[in-house]
């Protein structure tokens, strides 16, 4: 990785493991339901999913997936982080960067993306999407969660964000392997101009 994509994961993760016992009590009640159910509606009725929760934090969306039956694996570059989740839920979770993952093809058949693919930069994009491709397995399943917008950069001292709409959304996506499914704007019942979150579910798309 470059300099530059170090201190980005360098001080961006730092920056949630100084304040780790805030942002669990900040964001434990969120109400995410509506992410839940358009990432898992294309699986139907099936059990037993492998899941990687990408950017799982403290461990909420971990710990709801193992309710319903399947088998979530977190993934956070926040050391606190992981210490969190693998406290709270009893199941794997890796300690790894967004741009340096290391995990194995055909693994997982859904990626649960929830406010993390963000800090990712433009420039390594392409990367990650790709090595989350690589980890699905085909028609497998990418949800993403992400304040939207049109600036990249330092959005704090602390946290780098990249802020993107659905267009340059769907063109990262495509150009990495993914097929859209659906899309909404988020929160629920309010004008879009208020609605600062954009959600994406896609499939990956594999030759065989």
């Amino acid at each position: 990785m470059s300099e530059h994509i170090n201190n980005i994961d360098k001080i961006t993760f730092q920056s949630y493991g100084n304040r780790a016992e805030t942002f669990w009590e900040r964001t434990r009640d969120h109400d995410v339901t509506q992410n839940y159910d358009a990432f898992l509606k294309p699986f139907g009725d099936r059990k037993g999913l492998d899941i990687l929760d990408f950017g799982c934090g403290p461990g909420r969306d971990i710990a709801y997936f193992k309710s319903l039956g399947h088998n979530p694996v977190g993934l956070d570059g926040t050391r606190e982080f992981c210490e969190m989740a693998r406290e709270m839920t009893k199941r794997p979770v890796l300690q790894q960067t967004f741009n340096d993952l290391q995990l194995e093809e055909n693994s997982f058949d859904g990626v649960f993306a929830n406010a993390s693919m963000f800090h990712v930069p433009s420039e390594n994009l392409h990367k990650v999407l790709t090595d989350l491709h690589r980890a699905l397995r085909p028609s497998g399943v990418l949800f993403m969660s992400n304040p939207r917008g049109d600036e990249e950069g330092w959005s704090t001292p602390e946290r780098y964000g990249n802020f993107m709409q659905l267009d340059k959304s769907l063109k990262y996506l495509e150009n990495a392997g993914y097929k859209l499914l659906d899309h909404y704007y988020r929160p629920p019942g309010l004008p879009r101009e208020q609605q600062n979150w954009l959600a994406i579910v896609s499939i990956a798309v594999k030759n065989n």
